[in-house]
């Protein structure tokens, strides 16, 4: 390790212009904004890792909001959000496609609409807590597939997160990934089996 001082430092480099105290600039400090993060894979199932990332980061005391939008569970959905580590809120729709095969969705029309209804209810939700502020990071889990089957549309995503209150990250994830989407990432991964 070398250690100089700042005095010989400056006198063996007369580049360094010297500041004396009455033409010092006053700076002022800004935050850091919150990045878009992109994690692609080529098959569904594949995010374990920002799950584990997700709860480490609440028990570091960020506060967390994961949202999974195509899949569900046993009572779920907004009002049974999951909370864990005291700062992660996991939130599933309340009715999903996981739960059903896709002939039963397709030859069903009134199941379908509640699957739709349910995962809109849920963006309508991310919407709000995007523009809060009061969150460290959102994961928006599997929100492509939901552009990509027209339950969400793709603009009102795009819109959203240029709206945002930007000093938290947000991460989505999905296997097919709009160009407009890809250009706005601060971030982009590829997760490969």
């Amino acid at each position: 390790m070398v250690i100089s001082s700042s005095n010989s430092y400056s006198e063996r480099n007369p580049d360094l212009v010297k500041i004396n105290s009455a033409n010092k600039i006053k700076l002022n400090r800004f935050t850091q904004n919150g990045q878009i993060q992109i994690y692609q894979s080529s098959y569904r199932g594949s995010y374990s890792s920002i799950i584990r990332d997700s709860l480490r980061n609440a028990a570091l005391g960020r506060k967390v909001l994961l949202v999974q939008f195509m899949k569900g569970g046993v009572k779920q959905g907004i009002a049974n959000a999951v909370k864990l580590c005291g700062n992660l809120t996991w939130v599933r729709p309340s009715d999903s496609f996981d739960k059903y095969n896709s002939e039963e969705i397709e030859d069903n029309k009134k199941l379908k609409k509640s699957i739709y209804e349910s995962i809109n209810k849920l963006w309508s939700f991310c919407k709000k807590e995007l523009t809060s502020g009061e969150n460290d990071q959102i994961i928006l889990d599997e929100i492509f597939l939901a552009i990509e089957m027209k339950i969400i549309n793709k603009d009102d995503l795009i819109s959203t997160l240029e709206n945002r209150f930007i000093s938290g990250d947000v991460i989505l994830t999905g296997t097919s990934i709009p160009k407009d989407l890809l250009l706005m990432a601060n971030q982009i991964t590829e997760l490969r089996s």
